[in-house]
Parts: C-alpha cells; structure tokens; sequence
C-alpha cells in the first residue's frame, strides 16, 4: 500500500477514534460494550497500518510513537481483560491525540508523503 494511503487510513481511523471517544471517561469506555468494540475495530486498524509505514518514513516522523502504537497492537490482539482494557483506554487518552497531532504537523513539513501521487 503507499504510504500516502497508510498514513490517510491512520489519520482517518485516529479521527474516528477520537469522534467516538470523545467525553468519555475510562470508565464509561469500559461500561460501553459498543463503542469499545468498535473503538479496539478502528485501533487494530490504525495500529496495524503504523506496523507497515516503511522505515525512512518512520525515520522522517520520529514524533509518532511508533513504539507505542507497536505495543499497543500487540496488548489489543486478544478480546478483554484488564491489559485490553488499559492499552484502550491509553490508546483513546494519549497516543491517538498525540498521533493526530503531529500528522497535521508532519502533513506541512512533509508534503511528499502525503501526496497521494504514485511512489
């Protein structure tokens, strides 16, 4: 996939994300079976999509926390439990805002990756 539509699919599925989140408190997310089912369906998204950005773009945006949402996608695999719990409600709280934020940033500084023109 190119790397312009990695990064829409991630910036798109963060968006959502926060859309849906917004107001909630962590424990109205945990209470919440739809919306925490589909906020893990667009995080599993948006983390598998980081998984893939190639390496020199991962290296031309060293402000997204790659790490984070590599660690993220692995805690999200399974279904429920407390450790589910806690990466969503990081994910939700921290690095999708924090993620948002610097694609605006990288999507001025950085024009080319996110020219939806062909690699």
């Amino acid at each position: 996939m190119a790397t312009s539509a990695l990064l829409a699919l991630i910036e798109q599925s963060g968006t959502s994300v926060a859309t849906l989140a917004e107001g909630l408190d962590e424990a109205d997310l945990r209470r919440s079976r739809l919306t925490r089912a589909e906020l893990l369906r667009l995080l599993r998204v948006l983390a598998a999509s980081a998984s893939v950005v190639p390496p020199s773009v991962r290296d031309d945006m060293p402000e997204l926390d790659w790490g984070g949402w590599r660690a993220v996608s692995l805690r999200l695999k399974a279904d429920h439990g407390e450790e589910v719990d806690e990466s969503l409600w990081f994910a939700v709280s921290s690095l999708v805002p924090a993620t948002l934020l610097w694609l605006r940033v990288y999507r001025q500084n950085l024009p080319e990756h996110f020219s939806m023109t062909p690699d």
